[in-house]
């Protein structure tokens, strides 16, 4: 029902992360937001010389970053609800939600330094960065970054990604 596109880019073979963890993740987490119409979005996965560039030309900071999100919808509040028909693309009947860009060498370094598993911190990265596409932020310390926490949380949870 969602096309998630996902390449490699600037990668070596052996440090790829799991294009089929990624997609199972976004898939799982549009469907516990209770996404129920098509969604397509793409997802880059780079090294940090690549993420730095991107984050340098499209947010004018000149740093590595673990994870982006482009989305390509704005919504009054966290979550799908109240997308407005000319979202959709026209010809496919998609709404388009945006891009991800994560970094797999700034996923591993996290990952050895969070105690986590390769999976455990793509699946956490993927989770939070779709999110992000569906209108949620932690902007506000408080409420917004605890809310949105939870929400990635539960359906790491349900996904079977954490314990």
């Amino acid at each position: 029902m969602h096309r998630v596109y996902a390449r490699h880019v600037r990668v070596l073979q052996g440090d790829r992360l799991s294009v089929a963890l990624i997609k199972r993740c976004i898939r799982g987490g549009l469907l516990l937001e209770g996404v129920d119409f098509p969604c397509e979005l793409s997802v880059l996965i780079t090294d940090d010389v690549g993420i730095r560039d991107i984050n340098r030309r499209f947010r004018d900071v000149d740093e590595v970053t673990d994870v982006l999100s482009f989305p390509m919808q704005e919504f009054d509040s966290p979550g799908w609800a109240g997308v407005a028909d000319e979202a959709f693309d026209t010809q496919s009947g998609f709404l388009l939600l945006g891009d991800i860009v994560l970094s797999a060498d700034r996923v591993s370094r996290q990952a050895k330094e969070n105690g986590n598993t390769l999976d455990q911190e793509t699946a956490y990265l993927t989770v939070h960065s779709l999110l992000h596409l569906l209108g949620y932020d932690h902007i506000d310390e408080g409420t917004d970054k605890a809310f949105m926490r939870e929400r990635e949380e539960t359906i790491l949870r349900m996904l079977g990604a954490r314990n």
